[in-house]
């Protein structure tokens, strides 16, 4: 780890993997490996990297965006602006963990890390600060912007469908569900189903800075799903949550409760919509709040210059905090 950067390392839980991951995991050929993690506090903390949590003490579990294939969870990448920013103006919140998940390649390049090795790996993050740092998990806030956002929903399925799993080893029990989720722009359907010439996909591209037909989209989807392919991307709800496949089964039940943020000119904004109402209609309305900048690209709270939206979406998690 580089001076003066909280690094740790996380180690892999393969007990606590089961059912349809551990499926997904060998048919890909993925394996669980120790993965790097950056902690981020407070300007003025004092807190230890590492320490034991207060009592009531909240964390931010934070899942960086970048299509699953590039940035990074270092304190150092574009996205750390968010977990500054959550830092700077929610008052509860210390510290923040930020994973440095597997990043997915394929071909020209090397063959790598595709669907689930980031699921793996946010287990085993999620993992390392209830069962080694020490937070209860209501204490735990699971953050994720983009791909991150993808991340974070997959994450919280799995701990809700595999809550009574009983591990050969009771230390090594699956955490229980999280105090929140924090979605950021998420990306929720990686199908074509919210594409088309009347579709924000292709309204806003003028709009926002990224583009649903670009070929680099093509090619972080082919790298993501690897084995499980573009069906994958249409019917699992660990994948697209917010298909519209008429083939696709998801609800939202046990999620915990959930602030979803959208920016009002980006491509990625009308499958965001369908994931609100969904989640919404299976959790409550007071279950799920959603927050809108009019003017917003995709992932804006990335941005600095991004204001007064910025500044503005800040304020609003925190009250929501």
């Amino acid at each position: 780890m580089e001076p003066n950067v909280n690094g740790i390392w996380v180690e892999p839980v393969p007990q606590l993997i089961t059912g349809k991951l551990q499926e997904w995991m060998t048919a890909a050929s993925i394996a669980p490996v120790r993965v790097p993690g950056y902690w981020i506090h407070k300007m003025d903390s004092t807190i230890e990297v590492g320490a034991s949590p207060k009592p009531g003490e909240k964390v931010l579990y934070n899942l960086h965006g970048g299509a699953y294939i590039r940035l990074s969870a270092h304190p150092s990448d574009v996205t750390a602006a968010i977990v500054r920013g959550v830092l700077k103006h929610v008052h509860s919140i210390q510290r923040s963990f930020s994973l440095e998940y597997r990043l997915s390649s394929t071909k020209p390049f090397e063959v790598a890390n595709s669907f689930p090795a980031a699921l793996l790996d946010a287990l085993a993050g999620y993992n390392y600060l209830v069962n080694v740092v020490g937070f209860a998990p209501e204490d735990i806030i699971i953050a994720g912007d983009s791909a991150g956002g993808n991340l974070a929903l997959a994450l919280t399925r799995y701990l809700v469908e595999y809550q009574n799993h009983i591990s050969e080893e009771p230390q090594f029990a699956l955490p229980a569900l999280p105090g929140g989720l924090l979605l950021l722009s998420p990306w929720c359907d990686l199908s074509l189903t919210h594409e088309g010439a009347s579709k924000s996909s292709h309204q806003f591209i003028t709009s926002d800075y990224i583009s649903p037909v670009e070929e680099g989209i093509g090619y972080a989807k082919d790298a993501f799903l690897g084995v499980m392919g573009m069906d994958a991307a249409k019917t699992n709800p660990y994948i697209s949550p917010a298909s519209l496949d008429p083939a696709l089964n998801v609800d939202f039940k046990g999620f915990p409760r959930t602030f979803i943020v959208a920016g009002g000119a980006e491509v990625l904004y009308d499958q965001i919509i369908t994931l609100r109402d969904r989640m919404a209609n299976d959790l409550g309305d007071n279950k799920v709040t959603y927050y809108e900048a009019k003017d917003g690209v995709h992932d804006y709270l990335v941005f600095e210059w991004h204001e007064p939206e910025r500044s503005n979406t800040l304020r609003a998690i925190a009250k929501w905090v």
